[in-house]
């Protein structure tokens, strides 16, 4: 895994409160399992029908009738329970997740996700991230602030087609943790060695600057 991206999955390792049921998304999300603290008492569904997900398997201990909404094998904490894809997103549905973890493709000023698809590629389907961005009482999504061509993946609007409208909550980055708040999008944080200058150059929807941060930038 790069250097980028695991700075990334440790700035989220953060969001995860003791205590919490969280979902993580495929692709990147997923490894926060192994990133989470075992002094830490996480609950992590998998819509596919598991609670208690526990860190990837050594090869030793790969068991492939265990596997995530990924399809990637996992191992199941004491106390995990198996339970239908009905079921699953019925926990979804009823708000019953404290917190998602989502990756994407892009996001707007306003809190839209893209996720799911590219238009021209074929996708199996849409995946169970139209239910979780609606049902989860947070949404936190991380990606990397650029794409391939060094282009915003931070827009004004999204061009991707949407899985949600305004529903992210905090967005973190590369470079940045952004909060979506009725008033716009606010840069909380800069990452990894950036300052404010860089997140503005790389950042095509307008966000306001958190005051806290200015203070820090300004000493």
């Amino acid at each position: 895994m790069s250097s980028q991206r695991e700075n990334i999955i440790q700035r989220a390792v953060q969001e995860v409160e003791n205590g919490t049921i969280v979902n993580l998304g495929i692709g990147m999300p997923t490894m926060i399992a192994n990133y989470i603290p075992a002094e830490k008492n996480i609950f992590l569904h998998s819509e596919n029908g598991l609670l208690g997900i526990g860190p990837y398997p050594g090869e030793e201990d790969v068991d492939a009738d265990l596997i995530n909404a990924g399809k990637e094998t996992v191992t199941v904490k004491q106390g995990g329970s198996f339970f239908d894809n009905a079921e699953s997103f019925a926990m979804i549905r009823g708000g019953h997740i404290d917190l998602a973890i989502l990756g994407g493709m892009e996001v707007s000023s306003q809190g839209d996700l893209a996720n799911w698809m590219i238009p021209g590629k074929m996708v199996k389907g849409m995946g169970g991230a139209m239910d979780i961005v609606q049902g989860a009482q947070k949404v936190v999504i991380i990606m990397t602030h650029t794409n391939k061509n060094g282009e915003s993946k931070i827009r004004k609007a999204c061009a991707l087609p949407l899985t949600g409208e305004k529903v992210v909550d905090r967005l973190i980055t590369d470079m940045a943790v952004f909060d979506f708040t009725p008033s716009g999008m606010v840069l909380r944080e800069v990452l990894n060695g950036a300052d404010v200058k860089t997140v503005e150059q790389y950042t095509e929807a307008p966000f306001t600057i958190d005051e806290a941060l200015v203070d820090r930038e300004a000493k």
